[in-house]
């Protein structure tokens, strides 16, 4: 049984108390721009799987019919034991080699640009991790892990490492030693000299320990959150391929094919010398840096995080109903989700084509249910609704002023 969608409601309830606490603290870990990427990553991670392309699931299915060694009973306690075991020292590898190798790095990138550390990082996840990701939970299958023992599992282990991405939860004493705790999970997602590429368990900390990649989060040297290659864009496609889109301008241009190829298997931040030298990456000092936080109006800002919402409840609605529309039509509702996701987040970089992108796409949304409510297929008492809300939504873009007016209304 898959224990996430269960769960969102708890998620999304820890995120508006962690942020009070931190209010009532004077201790704020969250910026709206920062935690709307976050939340967008979010969705569209869970959203994609709606286009069917989940290669692990049938090569899993081949694996346990035919390569698993056992047939362990998914009833026994130890079979459950050892498949939590199994899973996450399975993960432990699949973590690290997504740091140490840029064709897996390109994938998990998107779960360590944010430069804040809160819980909207945790559901801060990649989109393509179903190209590649699978193969590392292989093994769980020759084990003879029952498919539905697997599942479990593996959600409840996404589950556990939710409460681990907080600033507020102190070091916990003896735990530290067994178990992954918001504080050396804060180390892994630091970008510190010290701090890169450490603690990679998602549940026991004793793989990190054994293998030589721990550290501990010592107060003399507070984690800088983020990636040492900074993103600088709150849009959540580009997110999800800007390394994709680097390691094809390096195979492109490099002269070698023997290089050509490396691109893909290479440690993470090796690049072809030619290329290099050509079109060199400034990696600014740690004391350089800067969190991206491009100045937005109020009137902005509530705007932006209205449509959010209304785009967050557009996809639980669209999880929902997934299962009983057509390929085509799945395909077509998740596209106008990415287009809103991508447009809220150009206008929160505070980029003109934001708005314009905004408008474009309140104006499809409006030509769509129009269409819809005229040929049957959308109730007229629906579409009312939703042709209100979309009016609504033009009155309020055509208030946002644009930047330079926009910051002067703060």
């Amino acid at each position: 049984m898959d224990l996430v969608p269960y769960a969102v409601p708890f998620f999304l309830l820890a995120i508006g108390l962690e942020y009070a606490w931190g209010r009532a603290r004077g201790n704020d870990t969250y910026r709206l721009n920062d935690s709307i990427n976050s939340l967008s990553c979010g969705i569209l991670s869970t959203s994609i799987k709606l286009l069917g392309l989940d290669i692990g699931g049938r090569v899993f299915t081949q694996a346990e019919q035919h390569w698993a060694l056992a047939r362990l009973d998914a009833q026994s306690p130890w079979t459950w034991l050892l498949a939590l075991l199994l899973y996450d020292f399975c993960y432990y590898w699949f973590h690290r080699i997504s740091h140490e190798r840029t064709l897996f790095w390109a994938a998990h990138v998107v779960h360590h640009q944010s430069e804040e550390f809160n819980l909207t990082t945790a559901l801060r996840q990649t989109s393509t991790g179903f190209l590649a990701g699978w193969v590392f939970y292989i093994p769980c299958f020759v084990a003879g892990v029952p498919a539905a023992v697997f599942v479990t599992v593996a959600s409840a282990h996404l589950i556990y490492q939710f409460w681990i991405h907080s600033r507020h939860i102190p070091k916990l004493g003896p735990l530290e030693w067994v178990l992954v705790t918001a504080s050396n999970h804060r180390v892994h997602h630091a970008q510190n000299p010290a701090y890169v590429d450490k603690n990679y368990g998602g549940l026991l900390i004793v793989w990190d320990r054994l293998f030589g990649t721990f550290e501990e989060e010592r107060d003399a040297e507070p984690p800088v959150y983020g990636i040492l290659g900074p993103l600088q864009s709150w849009n959540p496609l580009w997110a999800n391929l800007h390394i994709y889109a680097q390691m094809w301008r390096d195979a492109w241009y490099t002269r070698r094919w023997s290089d050509k190829l490396r691109v893909l298997l290479a440690r993470t931040g090796w690049r072809p010398d030619d290329v290099a030298a050509r079109f060199p990456v400034v990696k600014r000092p740690l004391a350089e840096f800067r969190r991206y936080d491009p100045p937005l109006a109020p009137r902005a800002a509530w705007y932006a995080g209205l449509q959010f919402l209304a785009l967050m409840a557009f996809a639980l609605w669209l999880e929902q109903a997934a299962p009983a529309m057509h390929a085509t039509g799945r395909a077509a509702l998740f596209a106008c989700l990415l287009f809103g996701l991508v447009a809220i987040g150009v206008m929160l970089e505070q980029l003109p084509r934001g708005r314009a992108l905004e408008r474009l796409r309140l104006g499809v949304t409006l030509a769509a249910v129009l269409g819809l409510a005229v040929t049957g297929v959308a109730a007229w008492p629906v579409a009312a609704v939703l042709i209100a809300y979309l009016a609504a939504s033009v009155i309020l873009l055509a208030r946002t002023s644009s930047r330079g007016a926009a910051l002067s209304d703060s």
